[in-house]
């Protein structure tokens, strides 16, 4: 068992981590007056295949092939799911909703109780993923539907201290799964190998993956510059550069931590000025950072990439905790446009990022983590050492 600050122990000991009352009523009472704000007195959220934070967040079952929430200003939420063998468990997961198989077609059957609710008078919210045939099904029951996705967007973004402490325990996590390379690494091991020795480091503890994406070239002789989504029979080698981007996830609250290594070597003289320029960005970056920055100040900040004559390929910076949030920013050589007008509030979490690459897209380092905006600046979620780090088999 992996040992976490007592408060957090606590919470991964639970048989099932439950948020509080006042949590839950906290964004069940923020969603609803974004509902209000936008006229709507019901709203239908849909999730499909493991994919729904929205219904989560406000019901606390993880949508698995399909679910439906039902809200409504005054009346007790109503949660349908699919398929029917779910049922037991998201009765016990549910908190505070009625919650009921969706039968041969959940849409029909959530149809019918918000027909029941006089649903159908007014404005209806949505949120979440529907099919053509399914917008037209509701468009021709509501009198008008009203996209609540970017109202459900912000409420996301500041967390509240419960929030931090699941991402806090996502970033230990993820902390454990990037620990493990160092500490398991062999040379001729596969890509893989070293996913599976990254998911055994947190999975026994109830962490899941959400991402391990790796990349491994020969520092002489450089092929690849960001790291590939799947893992490959490609075996690591003395001389190697292995960079990775990893995020396991505890109840949908991740760490994201990015890190580089040398296999057996020490860095090629490249190889070590593409992680200087990550490390002085990355502090250029942080240095920005507190309520009131604005996206404009943190692409400015990275203007040394530029001045070094490199790149990226990454998102720069990218808000993180509960999607992947605004800001979402590129660089001024790889613009990810039109700059969001927005400016940082303390609670916010970013993942700052600056993986630097070469120009011909043969080399690149990864570096970062996520970070959160504290009242005067921000403060790291990860422990896991920054820096360029060596691996000797």
């Amino acid at each position: 068992m992996s040992q976490f600050p007592e408060h957090l122990q606590r919470i991964v000991d639970q048989t099932y981590p439950r948020f509080t009352d006042g949590e839950m009523e906290r964004r069940r009472g923020a969603f609803g007056a974004a509902m209000e704000a936008r006229g709507c007195r019901h709203a239908l959220l849909r999730g499909n295949y493991w994919a729904g934070a929205g219904i989560q967040w406000l019901s606390a079952w993880p949508v698995t092939t399909e679910a439906i929430l039902l809200i409504s200003a005054g009346e007790l939420p109503k949660l349908y799911v699919q398929y029917y063998n779910h049922l037991p468990h998201a009765r016990e997961l549910a908190y505070k909703c009625g919650v009921e198989w969706g039968g041969v077609n959940t849409l029909d059957t959530a149809l019918e109780e918000l027909e029941h609710r006089g649903a159908f008078d007014g404005p209806l919210g949505v949120l979440g993923n529907f099919s053509v045939n399914q917008h037209a099904m509701l468009a021709g029951k509501a009198g008008e539907l009203v996209d609540l996705g970017r109202d459900y967007g912000r409420l996301r973004l500041v967390k509240s201290d419960e929030e931090l402490d699941r991402l806090r325990i996502g970033a230990l996590f993820s902390d454990l799964g990037v620990a493990a390379l160092p500490e398991g690494l062999q040379l001729g091991m596969t890509e893989r190998e070293l996913g599976n020795l990254i998911e055994r480091a947190y999975v026994p503890d109830g962490a899941v993956n959400l991402i391990h994406f790796m990349g491994i070239t020969d520092m002489s002789n450089p092929d690849c510059c960001v790291p590939r989504q799947f893992t490959s029979t490609r075996p690591v080698g003395k001389g190697d550069v292995l960079f990775c981007e990893i995020s396991a996830n505890f109840w949908d609250y991740g760490g994201q931590v990015l890190r580089t290594f040398t296999i057996g070597a020490d860095p090629t003289p490249l190889y070590r000025d593409l992680h200087d320029v990550a490390d002085a960005a990355f502090d250029a970056i942080c240095a920005t950072l507190k309520p009131g920055t604005r996206p404009e100040e943190i692409i400015e900040a990275s203007s040394l990439i530029e001045d070094a004559g490199f790149s990226i390929w990454d998102d720069l910076v990218h808000g993180y905790g509960g999607g992947y949030l605004p800001p979402i920013l590129g660089c001024k050589s790889r613009m990810n446009e039109p700059t969001p007008d927005m400016t940082l509030e303390a609670g916010m979490c970013l993942v700052v990022q600056p993986n630097i690459i070469t120009t011909d897209h043969q080399a690149g380092v990864q570096t970062g983590e996520m970070i959160r905006i504290t009242e005067t600046g921000w403060e790291r979620m990860h422990g896991f050492a920054p820096g360029l780090g060596r691996i000797d088999p």
